[in-house]
């Protein structure tokens, strides 16, 4: 981690003007990427692979909207977990990546230990995912559900 700080040193104007533009329009040509950004293909091209080899700039993807492909319930999961040993974090942590339906897992500094964003199609689902899946999880002690009502700021 030491390692990432000394990278976003490393970036210049031009990188990080490569980086803006691409984070509001990732479906640009080299070319009109180059033309945004003051440089010409060839210069634009080494620094965009450079970027990608790097792990600054790590994939592109189409952002689509959750709610038309039946996917509009969204719910925060607090997980508390019994034993909090390298060990254990370890067991949670890779039974997390294998449901689907956790978009996010952050571990949180506070009275519970992991933050969820569980999307799902409604509340039924949430509970199955919830009472199925992740109560299931290995070292889970409790949890508690936040639903949300309105989003209205969220990344893609």
């Amino acid at each position: 981690m030491d390692e990432f700080p000394a990278a976003s040193q490393e970036l210049d104007a031009f990188d990080r003007r490569i980086i803006a533009v691409l984070q509001g329009e990732g479906r640009l040509s080299v070319t009109e990427l180059a033309q945004r950004v003051g440089l010409s293909k060839t210069p634009c091209q080494v620094r965009l692979k450079r970027l990608t080899e790097r792990g600054v700039i790590r994939g592109f993807r189409a952002i689509v909207d959750p709610a038309r492909l039946g996917q509009g319930h969204v719910a925060f999961t607090e997980v508390k977990l019994s034993d909090t040993r390298e060990a254990a974090l370890d067991a949670f942590r890779r039974g997390v990546l294998a449901i689907p339906e956790v978009e996010e897992c952050h571990m949180i500094a506070s009275h519970f230990d992991y933050l969820l964003k569980v999307r799902t199609a409604d509340m039924r689902a949430y509970r199955a995912v919830l009472g199925e899946r992740i109560s299931t999880l290995p070292h889970v002690s409790s949890t508690s559900t936040y639903v949300v009502m309105e989003t209205v700021r969220e990344m893609g």
